[in-house]
């Protein structure tokens, strides 16, 4: 599937030993901007196949594993048992003319397979390797498997950090740690592609999930690290400012808000009919109004549930106030914004038909960034590909009928 030339990454060859969501989410978004992407999966199958929750479908309608599409769109399919000696062998073959080795292998079946950098520079030397891990590539848990419920937001501290006092740890949702660390290993390779060029040297380039934690929360962090102290766990009522909460409407919606205080708190409390909180003595001081915070909250509480989200939407606006809703996904899936930005854009199958997926998180202007084709099926280009790296067709049928590839 050749790349439209006006992409950034047009003629960029990646070689991707993937599973799951986080490395194969690089993948996507390497595919998304033009590089040819090669997915090596195990016979089997990457596990992520028919995995996740799938659509809700009308009668007759084709069933297409969506959220599979989203991390693997665009690339091409072989199948490989890198278990096996003529395995590992055929991907260090395959190796010899990309760009980007991607893979999310632990460090010790990297050197296990004779896969890890050092290797590899010996048959690609300005190869770019790119490993995404549960904790990086040094250190005592260097060999830990990790997803990212467990590397990313527990080891990392953010499931702790977003609890409630008294509150049970939080769920999160699927992939978001997985996505947000799939960006950070995509931006190095970016670099370590830029550097190789520079240098003509093989690049070794690592994204953790845990890492990945850390630095979305590096505002709390930039604290802890000096003073090794937690942030403060406030609920809703007991937070520094009234105007960085959320508020139950009438329709049982929730809107947040968000505002400097020392401008916004007279136009807060006029916007919403609260002016009587503008002579109260005990509020007039930021001091005045946390100390009393319990109280002014159930109060602003009252009168926010007396209109539903709708209204609440058009009087703020009015006067300016930065707010938001808290949105369900049907929300979002229906919001003008979303359809503004090109969110949802769409996948082509080989017969024509399209569907929605999601977009990357970001543009250039000028270039087609974009699903360039569908997820492919397991092991539909395996003889393609190989055959383009020299494996005759006597070479495919033997290595076939051994179980090497499939």
């Amino acid at each position: 599937m050749p790349a439209a030339d006006d992409l950034p990454l047009a003629g960029i060859r990646v070689l991707e030993l993937t599973s799951w969501m986080a490395a194969p989410s690089a993948g996507a978004i390497l595919a998304d901007l033009g590089a040819d992407v090669v997915k090596l999966e195990p016979l089997r199958g990457d596990p992520m196949r028919g995995m996740s929750r799938q659509p809700k479908r009308e009668e007759g309608e084709p069933e297409r594993d969506e959220p599979f599409h989203v991390d693997n769109r665009g690339k091409r399919s072989i199948t490989v048992a890198i278990d096996q000696p003529d395995g590992a062998a055929l991907v260090r073959r395959l190796v010899a003319d990309r760009d980007v080795f991607l893979t999310n292998l632990l460090p010790r079946r990297q050197e296990r397979y004779g896969l890890d950098p050092d290797s590899l520079f010996a048959v690609r030397p300005q190869l770019v390797h790119a490993t995404l891990s549960g904790y990086g590539r040094s250190g005592p848990e260097a060999g830990r498997p990790g997803y990212d419920v467990t590397a990313f937001f527990g080891r990392g501290g953010i499931s702790d950090s977003s609890i409630e006092p008294g509150g049970p740890l939080p769920a999160p949702r699927p992939a978001q740690g997985d996505h947000t660390t799939g960006l950070a290993l995509v931006a190095g390779i970016l670099a370590a592609l830029r550097r190789a060029e520079r240098t003509g040297e093989g690049q070794a380039v690592d994204a953790s999930l845990f890492g990945t934690a850390v630095w979305t929360m590096a505002t709390d962090y930039a604290a802890a690290v000096i003073d090794h102290r937690n942030p403060s766990k406030r609920d809703r009522r007991h937070l520094i400012t009234p105007l960085a909460n959320r508020f139950r409407c009438a329709d049982d919606r929730w809107v947040v808000v968000n505002m400097p205080e020392q401008h916004w708190w007279p136009v807060f409390c006029k916007a919403v009919g609260l002016e009587s909180l503008l002579d109260d003595e005990r509020l007039q001081t930021t001091k005045g109004r946390f100390d009393n915070m319990p109280e002014l909250i159930d109060t602003i509480d009252a009168v926010m549930a007396t209109r539903p989200l709708a209204e609440w939407a058009r009087i703020f606006d009015d006067v300016g106030m930065i707010w938001g809703p808290a949105n369900t996904l049907a929300d979002v899936v229906a919001d003008p914004q979303a359809h503004a930005e090109r969110l949802f854009p769409e996948i082509t199958m080989a017969d024509g038909t399209t569907f929605p997926t999601v977009a990357i998180p970001f543009k250039i202007r000028g270039a087609a960034i974009g699903p360039q084709g569908p997820a492919p099926e397991l092991g539909a280009h395996t003889a393609e590909v190989l055959g383009d790296a020299g494996v005759t067709a006597a070479e495919l049928d033997d290595l076939r009928s051994r179980g090497v590839i499939g």
